[in-house]
């Protein structure tokens, strides 16, 4: 991956009313990377993959495909395959039928349409199933059909639209690993729009976070997790404890809100004596009786693989902690109090995030 196959350049969408659905996006995706749009409810990341697909035209800026300009380019001149949420399969057609479709309107041979639709039905664990009708099929066995039907004219762009948010729980979660081997296997690349974070690190070589229109960070799973930029980021990828403070100086010292000073990594240009908002993860947070600040519990919340500790600290601040099943000290009881520590590492000074309020997010 050493070449930036698709390319965002300045893109602003603006609708009636003023509304800027997105703005001046600049994006680069290398050809058979796997990124994935995350963001709430409104943020810009399914306008942005409409745009790339061609039912939706930039306001302002370019798109590139494979250094092309999309500007004049439909959608059915774009060589992209698409997955929707709702699978959009011909009810009246077979699943074979459905999956041939675009062979069968690109005139394709026959018998390479067959053999097409062949390796395409092996490749998604559904080769006994060509002549069932998309009603004879369960969720799971559908959105096969259609990642199938997206995959089968070889594109060298796929693009995904909350394709598993209609799926339960366990079932989305086996979609997500088989829709990463089956990219890793073919080398195709591919951009994936959910709302769902741990979906996002789940399946993906990077993440770009939306947030009102805007891109909030592109990286990796692990420096989006482990190095948020903002606390819009820290927040909405994982859970995070956030405490409103003053940066002291330079070094990364910051006064909470209540009197406590910590130290934290400083993301971003955070000027000494402005407002910051310290990030924590809960797993992050370690549990103790002699050292580090004051708390007390206030419930107990008891996961299975977990345990989550949520406590009240003397500076005020509403703190949760994580605790691994089997870690648990035997002193940990509802109402104790007790002090909480973590590494200076694991601490992040942040921009402050106006009331501490946080988009819709979803598990």
């Amino acid at each position: 991956m050493t070449d930036n196959f698709v390319v965002f350049e300045g893109v602003t969408k603006t609708f009636a009313g003023g509304v800027h659905a997105v703005r001046n996006l600049d994006l680069a995706i290398a050809r058979g990377e796997l990124v994935t749009f995350l963001g709430p409810s409104g943020s810009g990341k399914t306008t942005s993959l409409m745009m790339l697909a061609g039912f939706e035209t930039p306001s302002a800026g370019s798109i590139y495909l494979d250094g092309r300009s999309l500007a004049d380019l439909p959608p059915y001149h774009r060589g992209i395959g698409m997955v929707f949420q709702n699978y959009a399969l011909f009810p009246h057609m077979t699943v074979a039928e459905n999956i041939a479709f675009p062979l069968v309107v690109r005139r394709r041979p026959r018998l390479e349409v067959t053999e097409a639709v062949k390796r395409a039905l092996d490749l998604v664990q559904l080769s006994a199933m060509g002549a069932r009708r998309p009603a004879q099929l369960s969720g799971g066995q559908q959105q096969r059909v259609a990642l199938a039907r997206a995959l089968v004219f070889n594109p060298s762009l796929v693009l995904m639209d909350e394709p598993l948010g209609a799926l339960d729980r366990q079932l989305r979660e086996h979609m997500q690993i088989e829709i990463k081997h089956i990219h890793a296997r073919l080398g195709v690349t591919l951009v994936y729009v959910t709302h769902d974070q741990g979906e996002a690190l789940t399946m993906s070589d990077r993440v770009a976070i939306f947030r009102n229109g805007e891109l909030q960070q592109l990286g990796s799973p692990t420096e989006v997790y482990e190095h948020p930029c903002t606390s819009f980021v820290a927040q909405f990828v994982g859970e995070s404890n956030q405490f409103a403070g003053t940066l002291c100086d330079a070094s990364g010292t910051v006064e909470l809100d209540g009197g406590w000073r910590v130290s934290a990594r400083v993301a971003g240009a955070i000027a000494v004596g402005a407002r910051t908002t310290v990030s924590v993860r809960p797993e992050r947070v370690r549990i103790g009786r002699d050292e580090g600040m004051p708390a007390v519990i206030e419930e107990l919340i008891y996961y299975g693989d977990h345990l989550r500790v949520v406590m009240r600290t003397g500076t005020g601040h509403a703190l949760v902690a994580k605790l691994l099943n089997g870690a648990i000290p035997e002193w940990l009881r509802d109402k104790a109090t007790i002090r909480v520590a973590w590494r200076d590492a694991d601490a992040h000074a942040l921009d402050p995030l106006p009331n501490h309020v946080i988009e819709e997010k979803r598990p």
